[in-house]
């Protein structure tokens, strides 16, 4: 049976006192840096360290919180050195082993990572004890304190030390979990805020200071700045930014790929930067270019319907360094800002689309009108209150037809025949309101506004158009009318020569005499062709057809060209075979159209030529 000393149960029970203070200590901390100042304190203060510091890690290994007391001042780490703790340290050894450790002299181990304050000439060697907090098999992180003076720490030490952290351990885990909840809830609180207030406007450059405004207030960083992917150059370009003056981005341009936020763009997903000139994906020269100084990146991609759209990039914390979560909230927003910058481009152009097309619809010459599938206006441009003489408000609830005749043997009595992006025409009449008649052609399409198809109907004013029209006709109708009577005198006289010369006798004579009745009957179908002009136009057939050999329309139009032939002292070759049957056509018209053909020939056949 062995004996305990009364010293032994003295340090026994001084010990239990300390961990059941400990104990009450931490029990109502909830806030992680407070939670690790009291259990540094309580620690230094009962094994006489000079120098301590807890980090508190995630489950990943990463730290989430540090506190250092030198004496009892309250310090902090900086980046770097927390970094270099994990990696090189101590802290670090411990934390990979998940066991305590004991360190009499520093110089003597190299677990130890030497400072230029551990020179000789400086501090010097140190004793040193480290403990890992565990709890359930979840390490929460490492407390480690120093003494200046080698071989000041001794087992006992250790061993109270890693109770310490025992009973610690669920306390420090607890508080990061509630830290982690209440960052959780920052950042969903903040994301939720930073969608009410970013898609509460479609103005594309409110949607981006928003966006970019929501990020500063949330990441509290010194310079954001968001880029649009331009497909056809394959480049970024800086869109907005809350820098301003010399150091803004707006307007610059990145290659894809090039640099960070080129590199996020590439590859689609996000990243932090600790130490931008450290980075080799880092591209300084828009630096140079700004006079900014970049320190730490974060940078998420912007997506849109599945498709990355642009980038948004957080510079320089106002801590020195990016949290854990940054780039939570910074892809949270991104993916806010993808929807809201798109519906936002969306309504620009549309906006833009409206615009055009009423600066179209009232800049028109013509006067447009919008209906719906019943005819009544619901719409009309200035111009048609001006040819109709109606205010716009009396046009509008109006029946088309109440203006004009509709022609609903063309549209369809319900205005079936009128489909999208085909135009149908024909001409009417306009009734003004002043019981004016004036006469239009119509175009009347069905077109798509906003989802929705309506009538668009164009009325143009023809009035001149009509005028000009009746204008020729009365002049063709004089010339017409003009030729009849010379032309039959000089018809009836070639009668009367007929019956009172005798050809027989001089061949010459006669051919002569044959050429000018040829040319007065061509002269009077010429005539005559004003008046299927008229015909045409007024939609009435003029060609009668029967039956004509080919023989003799080709003979009578080398008969009609002859004279010409002659003149030039052409040679002309026919081959006609007597074996072509006869066609039902309009034999004077065909006539022509040889006789035309023949004459162009011999226009452009050079005197003595030949031709067939």
């Amino acid at each position: 049976m062995s004996v305990v000393s009364k010293d032994e149960r003295t340090d026994t029970r001084a010990s239990l006192e300390l961990l059941y203070h400990v104990s009450r200590e931490i029990a109502t901390a909830l806030d992680l840096s407070v939670l690790l100042e009291r259990i540094l304190y309580l620690s230094m203060e009962n094994i006489g360290a000079i120098t301590g510091s807890i980090i508190a890690l995630d489950d990943g290994g990463n730290p989430v919180a540090s506190t250092l007391i030198i004496g009892t001042d309250i310090l902090g780490y900086s980046p770097d050195q927390l970094q270099d703790t994990l990696d090189k340290g101590l802290a670090g050894w411990v934390v990979r082993n998940r066991q305590s450790v004991l360190i009499p002299d520093t110089s003597e181990d190299e677990r130890w990572l030497r400072r230029p304050d551990d020179a000789e000439d400086a501090t010097g060697a140190k004793s040193v004890v480290s403990a890992p907090f565990l709890a359930q098999d979840r390490l929460a992180g490492v407390i480690t304190l120093v003494h200046p003076k080698p071989h000041f720490f001794t087992a006992d030490h250790q061993a109270l030390i890693q109770a310490i952290s025992d009973q610690s351990g669920v306390a420090v885990l607890n508080a990061r979990l509630h830290a982690d909840s209440q960052r959780q809830a920052r950042i969903m609180t903040a994301l939720a805020e930073s969608a009410t207030y970013i898609t509460s406007t479609l103005d594309l450059d409110e949607v981006l200071t928003r966006i970019l405004g929501q990020i500063s207030q949330v990441l509290e960083t010194t310079a954001v700045s968001l880029a649009l992917i331009n497909e056809d150059e394959n480049t970024l370009e800086y869109s907005a930014s809350t820098s301003t003056g010399e150091h803004s981005v707006v307007g610059k341009t990145l290659q894809i790929g090039q640099g960070v936020a080129g590199w996020v763009a590439q590859e689609q997903q996000g990243v932090i930067v600790p130490d931008a000139y450290a980075d080799p994906r880092f591209f300084p020269d828009v630096d140079k270019r700004t006079g900014f100084r970049t320190r730490a990146i974060a940078c998420a991609p912007i997506f849109s319907q599945g498709k990355i759209i642009g980038i948004l990039e957080a510079i320089n914390p106002a801590s020195g360094r990016f949290d854990t979560d940054a780039l939570q909230v910074l892809t949270g927003i991104s993916s806010l800002a993808g929807s809201a910058i798109r519906h936002a481009q969306l309504f620009e152009a549309l906006q833009t689309a409206h615009k055009r097309y009423q600066d179209l619809f009232e800049g028109s010459i013509n006067s447009i009108f919008i209906t719906n599938w019943n005819g009544q206006i619901l719409e009309a441009n200035q111009q048609s209150a001006e040819f109709t003489k109606y205010s716009k408000p009396e046009l509008q609830g109006t029946s088309i037809e109440v203006i004009h005749e509709v022609d609903y043997e063309t549209v369809g009595m319900s205005f079936e025949n009128i489909v999208e992006d085909e135009a149908i025409s024909y001409e009417s009449q306009l009734y003004t309101q002043m019981g004016t008649e004036v006469p239009i052609t119509v175009h009347v399409q069905s077109v798509n506004i906003e989802g929705t198809n309506f009538l668009q109907w164009a009325f143009r004013d023809i009035t001149e158009r009509k005028e000009l029209d009746q204008m020729r006709d009365d002049l063709l109708s004089m010339i017409y009318h003009d030729l009849r009577s010379p032309l039959a005198n000089v018809v009836s006289s070639l009668d009367v020569l007929n019956t009172m010369v005798e050809f027989d006798e001089n061949a010459a004579i006669q051919s002569l005499f044959d050429i000018a009745v040829r040319s007065t009957e061509r002269i009077q179908r010429l005539t005559n062709s004003l008046l299927d002009l008229n015909r045409l136009e007024a939609g009435q057939p003029v060609v009668d057809t029967d039956p004509n050999t080919p023989q003799s329309i080709i003979s009578y139009s080398l008969d009609a060209v002859k004279p010409i032939i002659q003149n030039k002292r052409i040679e002309l070759h026919t081959e006609i075979s007597d074996e072509l049957p006869p066609v039902m056509v309009n034999g004077e018209m065909i006539q022509r159209v040889v006789i035309n053909l023949l004459e162009n020939a011999i226009k452009f056949t050079p005197p003595e030529g030949k031709f067939r």
